[in-house]
């Protein structure tokens, strides 16, 4: 055998065997990196004795975002494998990570030794006895004193938890928790995609609206090791997880509260328009008709928006309600634009009515009547005109969907055409042979 060919059949012989190392892993554990020097050493450490004390095949790797204190070197002589994540963000190095493991399973948590990687035998046994996504909950464990800010612990956490639980039928108690493990194969058909910190939220949101099971667990959490200032910022990284919560619940925060002032708003208007009610003691006059017109108009906006984004979401991406299937499917672009010019059109005949009769009694004073007809007809063209807008972008939105859908069409018949004309080719050639 010649030098050339003995050096190829080590490289073979050291990829076969890379093969079923990383075929036999049970646990990638990923910890996020950015100028970690002063713990990373430790939390790679603590994650590797927990994996050989308790006999879990697994391995580390570190997703460095750009560090530049010595932190690559140190977790690399700790033993962790590092991935270089070219995209700066919490959630870009965790997917850069996650994307990069070899094991099953993966499990995240921070590198500055806030989070035991001790304890994370206890979320392989949760995933052996057959658990997908398993949650830290550092709210039911103990906190050390200094560990999470008084705002934090009593505030923020527990005011998103709730919010995401009643968006999205969850019930867990620490939605912000970053130690958690998740079946990698689970993860990547998540489609999760934020870059920042709201990627710990899109993670439990995406989990909840497929259907993947989330089972927690307490741990307890540490005052961090860093001699500098946290990456987190709370203000603007909490409203990310806010904003990523409201976005991925239209049915929730859209149109079920739309439908409701619709339906208050609009009945008001209605009533209105013969002159004033009394109800009881309560004298409805033409002020209530004003609110009624607000109602109405922010109704109409909130309903036909969250009707547009359910009905042009790909399933799987945000929570929809069943009881709104039925209108989510008649929404579509030629229905909505129908209704819009029906309703500008009873609003400008409306309109045109009180300026034809003002016009034929010489421009004279018009009484109240009149103005309730101008109000409800003024409200009729605004509603036309929010729903002829929320049909014009529902048609875009699936047009821009439909492309690149018809480009992977025509793809796969010119494949399929250039298969065939190949299989001819060969068959060609083996009959004149």
């Amino acid at each position: 055998m010649s030098l050339r060919q003995h050096g190829d059949h080590r490289r073979r012989s050291r990829h076969r065997d890379a093969s079923q190392d990383a075929a036999g892993l049970e646990l990638s554990v990923v910890i996020p990196c950015l100028n970690e020097a002063a713990t990373i050493g430790r939390c790679v450490s603590s994650a590797r004795d927990a994996m050989a004390l308790y006999n879990i095949s697994g391995e580390v790797v570190v997703s460095d975002n750009g560090s530049t204190d010595g932190s690559v070197y140190l977790a690399t002589a700790a033993g962790a494998r590092v991935v270089h994540c070219p995209t700066r963000g919490y959630g870009a190095a965790l997917q850069w990570g996650f994307r990069h493991a070899r094991g099953r399973c993966v499990l995240m948590g921070d590198g500055d030794q806030s989070y035991d990687f001790s304890l994370l035998p206890l979320f392989v046994q949760r995933m052996r006895e057959g658990a997908p996504f398993v949650i830290g909950s550092r709210l039911k464990g103990r906190i050390e004193p200094g560990a999470m800010p008084f705002l934090h612990r009593y505030l923020g956490t527990p005011v998103l938890t709730w919010i995401l639980n009643r968006l999205f039928g969850t019930s867990i108690t620490d939605c912000n928790c970053g130690m958690r493990c998740i079946d990698k194969r689970t993860f990547l058909s998540l489609g999760v995609v934020s870059s920042g910190m709201e990627f710990a939220s899109e993670m439990v949101v995406k989990a909840a609206v497929q259907g993947v099971p989330i089972t927690e667990t307490p741990i307890d959490f540490y005052k961090d090791g860093r001699s500098r200032r946290p990456h987190l910022r709370p203000l603007p990284d909490g409203w990310r997880h806010l904003r990523l919560l409201l976005s991925h619940a239209p049915d929730h925060t859209m149109t079920l509260p739309g439908i409701c002032m619709l339906l208050l708003g609009f009945p008001l208007v209605l009533a209105q328009l013969t002159g004033p009610i009394t109800l009881g003691h309560a004298h409805l006059d033409i002020h209530y008709m004003i609110l009624g017109v607000t109602l109405a108009l922010m109704g109409t906006s909130a309903t036909t928006m969250g009707l547009a984004v359910g009905a042009t979401m790909p399933r799987g991406k945000v929570r929809q309600l069943a009881v709104l299937a039925r209108a989510r499917s008649w929404f579509s672009f030629d229905k909505a634009a129908s209704l819009a010019a029906a309703a500008f059109a009873i609003g400008v005949l409306s309109d045109a009515f009180v300026l034809g009769y003002w016009l034929y009694h010489d421009r004279g004073e018009l009484t109240l009547w009149f103005t309730r007809l101008t109000l409800f007809g003024l409200v009729m063209m605004s509603i036309g005109v929010q729903v002829g807008m929320s049909a014009l972008l529902l048609g875009t939105t699936t047009s821009a969907q439909a492309a690149p859908e018809i480009g992977r069409m025509a793809a796969e018949r010119r494949s399929l055409a250039h298969g065939r004309r190949a299989t001819l080719r060969e068959q060609s050639t083996h009959v004149l042979n």
